[in-house]
């Protein structure tokens, strides 16, 4: 698989990243053993988990694999802090203590002493410079290699990036994850813009819509799907709009004259649209990985590209 590096930071990472938010709930261990093996063994790197993902199970898996099936070598681990569940509520805290906190699970049930990008996991009620200077220490320590920023908007983004850069010594932010597809394109408006300037990498989660993209929904809601899962049916429901099927019906059309799948021709977009450095999959099963996978040495044409833009919002002013 291709290589792409992080923004103009030295860090080198598959153009397809693997995504964990489902693992040690939807996906159990043995099926992540063989996503992630089949994963490196197609030339993936970077793996995306973080510490809320399970409840921390995403990230003990890795931790095992790492140490039967894999060499620590062999990837490249993004992990996020500053994001959980606490009494049965979502809690954001990006506080010091919370994050350092995090971080030191995250190593623990990954079994290293390192994590190669660690990334706020979204933007929270302390203060900025707080939870920024928990990411110089962690740099410092050798606990963290890069940092990055997830869930940010464009100014926070570009806040954080500035406040890094003030003064030496502060660990540079080096990448930004936000979801991005032809179902969401609101990063275009002002995250892409400020991973641009700044220099950053660009991770994009659900690139296949949250799964509507590959096509599944067209004719009703599957039972064994993401979307037919009470846990998951809220993070769904929203890209089963009237708007959003239209724009799946033009992928579908695309795929077909193609020859592709749906999910194939979503990818390919999001994966070649401008600043993006590796969309994060989240394939459930080693076929629905495989198919993915297939995509190395694809790409779009260019008519297809506009078409997609142009039903999907309108053309991407950066292309």
């Amino acid at each position: 698989m291709e290589r792409r590096a992080v923004g103009t930071s030295g860090l080198q990472v598959s153009r397809l990243g693997l995504g964990t938010l489902t693992w040690g709930r939807d996906v159990p261990p043995p099926q992540a053993r063989e996503l992630l093996r089949g994963f490196v063994g197609a030339g993936g790197s970077l793996v995306d988990t973080a510490a809320a993902y399970g409840n921390g199970e995403a990230e003990r898996i890795i931790g095992r694999l790492i140490h039967t099936d894999l060499t620590r070598d062999d990837l490249v681990i993004a992990t996020k802090a500053g994001f959980g569940v606490r009494d049965g509520k979502r809690v954001v805290d990006t506080s010091r203590t919370a994050l350092l906190a995090d971080l030191a699970g995250s190593l623990r049930r990954l079994h290293t002493d390192h994590v190669d990008l660690w990334q706020l996991h979204a933007w929270g009620e302390a203060p900025l410079e707080e939870s920024l200077a928990a990411i110089d220490h962690a740099v410092a320590a050798g606990m963290v290699r890069y940092a990055g920023v997830s869930n940010f908007v464009g100014w926070q983004t570009a806040q954080a990036a500035t406040w890094q850069s003030a003064f030496p010594g502060r660990a540079r932010i080096t990448s930004a994850q936000v979801e991005y597809s032809l179902l969401a394109r609101r990063a275009e408006v002002e995250v892409i813009p400020a991973v641009r300037a700044f220099g950053l990498g660009l991770f994009p989660w659900s690139p296949l819509g949250r799964g509507v993209l590959a096509g599944r929904y067209r004719s009703g809601l599957p039972r064994d799907s993401r979307g037919g899962q009470p846990h998951f049916a809220w993070f769904v429901e929203p890209y089963l709009e009237a708007r959003s099927r239209a724009v799946v019906e033009a992928v579908a059309t695309a795929a077909d004259g193609l020859d592709l799948s749906c999910a194939q021709v979503a990818l390919l977009w999001a994966r070649d649209a401008p600043g993006v450095t590796s969309p994060l999959i989240g394939p459930r099963t080693s076929e629905q990985l495989e198919q993915l996978l297939q995509t190395e040495e694809l790409a779009l044409p260019d008519e297809i590209t506009s078409a997609l833009d142009d039903v999907s919002g309108g053309p991407n002013v950066a292309r």
